[in-house]
Formats: structure tokens, sequence, C-alpha cells
């Protein structure tokens, strides 16, 4: 259905993608993977036809094939209401019955007309997959969370991350035989993710997924493709992530048995090329050390024999060294986050009791009676708009409690990261954004935000104009700044890819402090929690982290 061949893409002098190749067909997810500024998205603006390749072709068989494409960040319809957002999806078959109708009474009129014809036929198209999808979108809304939403709800009015799965909706919705989603898992909560999997897994056509989401991998996906930071081309793998995880360490390591062998060899023909000619130095001075001209002469030309094969040694040295060189492999470069000396609070660091939380006479959560205590790193999930957030906010005093009393410890710093980085300053760069928190020079503050992959000129560039997962990695590097030994975070991972994930995810097990997390990413909270906290009802029930939210299912 979709075959691309040999794509390639610059932004002035800065190569993004180099000879991209790969085909995709019905029946088959690829998974798209590569680190964050690798060229991903890029490349699906390239097969929806919003950015030209410099080089190579993109070819959907049949040519007029029916593709939803799900970008990262949805701009409403000003004024556009939920059923509005429904119709132009799906389509009213009301107003496709009418249009058709009144395009058939013209052609009796006019039947020569071409245009009408054609306009005809689309019509005609259009209302039978109409037909073909209609009422799918109460169930397809109901599944993403927006269920309850009253259908002349103006979109407007919708959260980011009601935003973003109405638009995931109205893909799903389009019946589109390829759909190219671009980091669909963001704002899903764990019921969410389930039903997307689902979808997804008796989905008839071809999928092609940008995920950092590990495990929504793993349930979903036929292959994937890796696009190389470094290099710029791909990488074709089959299976899903945890069998291109197992190609990958066994492609590493089989570079490294490569590297080590050559550089064996250049060890062993080293030695012998000084063997050889301390060998050579020996017959010189035997020669010398003789007055028989037959030993002499004998050693002459033996040593002659032997500098030259010392030559030939060295010159295989060389061509190892050069033209058949094995390049010693390298991890990926990763974010090195770490949390430095962080100050020690009370062992109970935030306790409820009886507390209830919403706002104004809506509860969302009541009568909580648990303790945080020190040292504990706890996934606070549940679906979305259960009160996760409202919680964090209310330990933060930001929301005041509806009823009952919360304590905070003593010697206790939050740190507080954003679902959507709202906190952060548009109109500062990263490297103001930084020296506002810690008193460092210039060089120093651009040390530190190299840890966070901000190089170069990149410290310069304003907030507003960073990506998602730029943003992402700055209010990583602002909680790091401030010496945090409590980590409120709402939802951190969201737009970091997987190598940032999981460096993130090392730092939460190394911290000294005490961490609560609204997290939804299953392989995230496998790796680095130590207790659930989780939304039944209005409780919230507290257990070990014992759970394989790998295999997680709704």
């Amino acid at each position: 259905m979709l075959s691309v061949n040999n794509i390639s893409k610059t932004f002035g002098f800065d190569l993004i993608l180099d000879g991209i190749s790969f085909s995709l067909n019905s029946g088959e997810c690829l998974g798209l993977v590569g680190p964050n500024g690798s060229g991903k998205t890029t490349l699906l603006r390239i097969l929806v036809q919003q950015e030209k390749p410099d080089s190579g072709s993109v070819q959907f068989e049949p040519p007029d094939t029916r593709i939803g494409y799900l970008p990262q960040g949805f701009t409403p319809e000003p004024l556009e209401t939920l059923q509005g957002f429904l119709d132009r999806m799906e389509g009213n078959v009301d107003l496709l019955t009418a249009r058709l109708e009144k395009l058939a009474a013209g052609l009796v009129e006019n039947a020569q007309s071409a245009e009408l014809q054609l306009e005809y036929d689309q019509v005609l198209a259009q209302l039978e997959q109409t037909t073909e999808i209609s009422g799918r979108g109460p169930g397809v809304l109901a599944g993403l969370g927006l269920g309850e939403l009253p259908m002349d709800t103006p979109i407007a009015h919708l959260s980011g991350g009601q935003k973003t799965r109405l638009s995931l909706a109205g893909v799903l919705l389009s019946n589109p035989q390829v759909i190219l989603l671009d980091e669909p898992t963001n704002h899903l909560d764990l019921d969410m993710l389930d039903w997307l999997e689902g979808w997804l897994n008796e989905y008839t056509g071809a999928a092609l997924v940008v995920s950092h989401d590990r495990t929504f991998l793993d349930h979903t996906a036929t292959s994937i493709l890796e696009i190389d930071l470094k290099t710029h081309k791909s990488h074709l793998y089959s299976g899903n992530y945890s069998d291109y995880l197992e190609q990958k360490m066994a492609d590493y390591d089989r570079r490294w048995q490569e590297y080590t062998d050559q550089q064996d060899e250049i060890y062993r023909l080293r030695s012998a090329a000084r063997h050889v000619r301390s060998l050579a130095q020996f017959r010189r001075g035997g020669k010398a050390d003789s007055g028989d001209k037959f030993a002499a002469g004998f050693f002459a030309n033996r040593s002659l024999a032997t500098v030259k094969r010392a030559k030939q040694i060295e010159k295989r040295v060389e061509h190892l060294l050069n033209e058949d060189r094995v390049e010693k492999p390298k991890p990926a470069w990763e974010m090195k986050i770490e949390f430095e000396d962080v100050p020690e609070s009370g062992r109970d660091v935030v306790a409820l009791e009886h507390l209830t939380i919403g706002y104004g006479d809506r509860a969302l959560l009541e009568d909580l009676n648990l303790v945080l205590r020190y040292g504990q790193r706890v996934a606070l999930i549940g679906p979305n708009g259960s009160g996760k957030t409202t919680l964090l906010k209310t330990i933060l005093g930001k929301t005041p409690p509806l009823a009952g009393h919360l304590r905070v410890g003593t010697n206790v710093n939050l740190g507080y990261m954003v679902q959507e980085q709202e906190n952060l300053d548009a109109s500062l760069n990263s490297l103001q954004t930084v020296q506002k928190l810690i008193s460092q020079s210039e060089t120093e503050a651009r040390s530190f935000l190299s840890k966070f992959l901000f190089k170069g000129d990149d410290v310069f560039v304003p907030v507003g104009s960073l990506s998602y997962g730029e943003r992402s990695r700055l209010s990583l590097a602002r909680l790091v700044a401030t010496g945090c030994n409590l980590l409120m975070l709402d939802e951190p991972i969201n737009h970091l890819d997987i190598p940032a994930r999981t460096r993130f995810e090392q730092a939460l097990k190394a911290f000294e402090g005490t961490v609560m997390a609204v997290v939804h990413d299953r392989y995230f909270i496998q790796g680095f929690a130590t207790h659930i906290w989780q939304v039944s009802g209005k409780s919230l029930v507290s257990y070990p982290n014992t759970t394989n939210f790998g295999n997680y299912s709704a």
C-alpha cells in the first residue's frame, strides 16, 4: 500500500534524512523509533505531502488511498463543536444524501456535464464510506475518554489532552486505509492505551506509528524502523519492540566482537613486527662480531629478508587502521540526569488524613488516608480526569482541599513538573531559564545544559520555538537545578524519546529523595516505581509495585 524509496531531506546545511526506504502493506503496523530530532516527524510530513523531499519518492497503491494522519498538536476549526467535528470526520448521511439528489436532478437536465458527473461520483463514494462507518463515533469517543462530553461542547473549551484524543478519534473515524500516527499515546491513560492497542490489532489497513511507549510498541508493532540520529539512515527490524532490542543487542555484540578481534590482530601484528626487527638487528650484530665471511654474507641476506617481512607486517597494520578499520561501537548518546546533593527530609513526607479533594462542590477523591514515606517512588495511576493532577496541586498548595487535612513533612523541598510545561517562560531561552534558578557563569550553565542535549547555539533558542521533546528536557533540567527532595511529576515523560525515558527512569531509581509521578507508560512504571497509588472509584488504593505492567490489561 505504501512504498518509500530513497528519501533524503536537508534543512539548510543540516542533513535530516538520508536514503530512507521501506514498504508497508495491509495488516502491518510499523513502529518508527529514533531519538528526538532524528527526523521521524519530518518523514511523516513528507508522506502526507506537507514537506517535499530533496530526492526519492513516495508511492501509495492505489494512488487515491485514504490516509489518516495524526500530527503532534491539534488546532480545531473556530467555533466547531464535537458534533460538527464528528460530522466532518465521519460525514453527515442526511446532508450527503440531499446533495446527491440535487446532483442527480442536475444530471437529468444536463447529462453531458462532466463536472456534475465527477462531483456526483465523489459524493456517492463519500456517502458509501460514511454509511459504512456511521455510528462508530460514540464508541470511539468513549474508548478515548470523551464519551461523557455533551455533543454541543465547543472544541476550543477542551483541555490540551482532550483535544489530542479528539484528534486521534477523528483519524480513526475517517475510515483510512493507511494511518500515520505521530505519538498517539500522549495523554492516554492505561485503559485508553489498552483500547487503542485493541483497535490497532483489529485494524485491517496499514499503520505507521511514531511512539516512545515501549510496551505499546510491544503490543502493536509487527516491525520496527529505526532512524539513526548520527547517520540519518534507517534500519528495519522484524517483530515488535522487544524483538528489535534483541536484534540491536546482537548487532552491538557482533560489532564489538569485530572491533576487539581487529584490536587483537593489530596487537599481534605489531608484536610480530617488533620481534622481526629485533631479529634483524641481532643478525646484523652476529655478522659484525664474526670474522667468518660466509656467516657475514649469510646473515646479511637474512637481515634484508627479515626487514622486508617486518615492513609487510607494518603495511598490513596500516591497512587495518585505515581502509579495513572497524570503528569502536558506541552506545547511543543519552541525557546525563544526575540528582546530586539531595537534602534529607523527615520520614513522613506527605500525610493525607481524611482528605477530600476537588473543585467547588465536586469531589474527585474522598476520605484519603495515606502516607508518602521518604525514599518511596510512587506511580499515581488512574483514568484521565479522576483527580490525579488535582491531588498533586493540592499537595503543592495550589488547590485547597475540600475536607480533611494534608501535612507536608519537615525539610521537604518540592519540585514540580507540570504536564504541558506551561511554567516555562516562552520568551526566555534555555540558558536564561537555567540561570534564573542557579548562580552559574555562562560556561557552567552551558555545560549543565549539555547534559540534557542542549549544545552550541541550541541554548539561545527561545522556549516558545522549542519542540515538545525539547521543552520536556528543559523542564527536567529545571528540576535537577532546584535540588529538591520531593519530585512531583505530572506526565514527565510525554514527548521524551526512548533513550531519554530510559535514562530518566535510571536517574529516578538512583534519586535519594521521594517521588510521586502521574505516568501511564507501563514500561516506565515497572522500571522505576516502588509503590502504586491507583484511583479506584473516588478512593486511592496503595500497594507495592509487584504488578507486571508490561502485560497490563484493563
